[in-house]
This record gives C-alpha cells, structure tokens and sequence, in this order.
C-alpha cells in the first residue's frame, strides 16, 4: 500500500514536474485542460520561475520514487514529509486565492490539492503504525 501510493504520487507529480520544466507555456496556459485552466488565472506568466517549480518538483519526485524502489521505513518518511513540505503551503496558498476560479474549476482544484495533502499524510500514518507493529 505504502510502495503503491509512492509510486502515485511520484507519477502525477513527475508528470506535472516534467511539463512544467519543458513545456512551461503549455502548463501555465492549459493545466490541467485548455478548457478549464488554472494556472494562468493567476497570472503573470514567468517561464524562469515554471521551469524552476518544475525541477524542484523533479528533485523531490526523485526521492518519492527512491522510497518506492527501497521503501526502508526512514527513506518512505522522508520522502513523504519532503512531499508535504511542497504540497501544504501549495494546498493554502491555492485554498485562499481563489478569487478569479469559476466555481467548478475552484472546487476541482480544491480538492486535487487536497488529496495531494492527504495521501501523503495518510501513507506517514500508515508507516509509523507499520513501524510500531513490528517493534
């Protein structure tokens, strides 16, 4: 369970890291669709700060799929404390700037960033309580 939702995660959020760093424009138009765009709601575009978002978000994509190829307990709790230190503020700054969203696409946003939050929370709870079995 725990492999699994590192892989998930590593996955969706290697996806956007990678779009972000190569194809910034695209991602800052049409993310996560051209009809329903986020991300260029708030605006201004900055190509330098979306390719750099993007490999930043590679570096910790890096160590979520490290966790998943070694999920020794330390490596997994690192790996997903790391996530979270991106996805909590990501998740509030995103919560409260909603002003410009239509409703569908601010509710939509809401929650994916949401269980972008909880997964990883969910899977350090699963690991500490893995953990405390075993001892």
């Amino acid at each position: 369970m725990i492999r699994a939702g590192l892989i998930f995660l590593a996955v969706t959020q290697g996806a956007a890291g990678l779009i972000q760093l190569f194809a910034p424009k695209f991602f800052y138009d049409d993310f996560p669709t051209s009809a329903t765009p986020w991300v260029s709601l708030l605006p201004p575009y900055n190509e330098h700060l979306m390719r750099d978002v993007g490999a930043l978000t590679l570096a910790y994509v890096l160590v979520l799929t490290a966790a998943a190829i070694w999920p020794e307990p330390k490596l997994v709790r690192v790996a997903l404390a790391a996530n979270l230190m991106f996805t909590v503020p990501h998740f509030i700054f995103h919560a409260t700037h909603l002003d410009h969203y239509p409703t569908g696409s601010a509710t939509a946003q809401t929650i994916a960033l949401a269980l972008a939050v909880l997964l990883p929370i969910a899977l350090l709870i699963l690991s500490v309580r893995r953990r405390a079995d075993t001892h």
